[in-house]
This record gives structure tokens, C-alpha cells and sequence, in this order.
């Protein structure tokens, strides 16, 4: 069986099964450097002098990415930093500073894209509307 790793929010990288997957030419390998006690110190792409070569799916790659989940409050930071500057480009927009095409095509997607998700929570955390009328 074949494995994709995927980055979720909260896990980090978690092994999923990958469907649709067709088998390169060559198998996919890693080159690891194993620690003096014989675990896996580290894991690359890339051979160097020394590195060990494992098959992706060998249960020591696999046991390593499950270890090597970020910590909660790494993630919980990112996504404060994330809504931190997005209210800088906001800013930076509203007081002309830029133009919201002045930034990457890739960019403006993104920003769009978040724009829309936020707005649909808001409103649908706002469902009875902001009414200052007095009754």
C-alpha cells in the first residue's frame, strides 16, 4: 500500500492512503541518518555521503513522520500570525499604501478566498443581523 502524507491543522503530517497512485519508474526512496542508539535522526530526498537508503513505506519512515508532529501551539500561533497579516494588507490596502493588485496573482486568490471563508462565518455566526432599533 501506498502512502500520501498530508498536513492537516492539527496532527501535522499524517500518512493517508493515496488513491490513484501510479507507480513511478523507480520506487520512491528516502536517505536517512540514523543516531548512535540506531534511530532515524533525519530524513531527506537528497543522498549524501553516509545516508542510508530506505523505501517510503517502510514502517521506520512511516513511525518517524508520525513522531514528528508540530506542537500545538506552533499551529495555534501560525493561524494567529496568518489573521495578523491579513488585517496588515487590509490596512495597507484601505489607506492606499497598495492595491490589492499589486500583490501576486497567487496572493490575491488567497486573500480572496479567505476574504469569502470569513464572511460566511461571520454571517453565519450573525444570523440575526446587527439591529440597533429599539423595540
Amino acid at each position: 500500500m501506498h502512502v500520501a502524507w498530508v498536513l492537516t491543522s492539527d496532527k501535522g503530517y499524517v500518512p493517508r492512503p493515496a488513491s490513484n497512485f501510479r507507480l513511478p519508474s523507480k520506487e520512491p526512496m528516502f536517505y536517512i541518518v540514523r543516531s548512535a542508539d540506531g534511530a532515524i535522526q533525519s530524513v531527506s530526498r537528497e543522498q549524501q555521503p553516509g545516508n542510508e537508503m530506505l523505501d517510503e513505506d517502510a514502517p521506520e519512515i512511516l513511525r518517524f513522520f508520525r513522531a514528528s508532529k508540530p506542537e500545538p501551539a506552533f499551529s495555534e500561533a501560525d493561524a494567529d500570525f496568518v489573521r495578523v497579516l491579513e488585517d496588515l494588507i487590509d490596512t495597507l490596502i484601505l489607506k492606499n499604501v497598495i492595491q490589492h493588485t499589486d500583490l501576486p496573482p497567487a496572493a490575491q486568490r488567497k486573500m480572496l478566498v479567505r476574504k469569502g471563508l470569513r464572511s460566511r462565518l461571520h454571517g453565519a455566526l450573525n444570523l440575526l443581523g446587527s439591529d440597533d432599533r429599539i423595540l
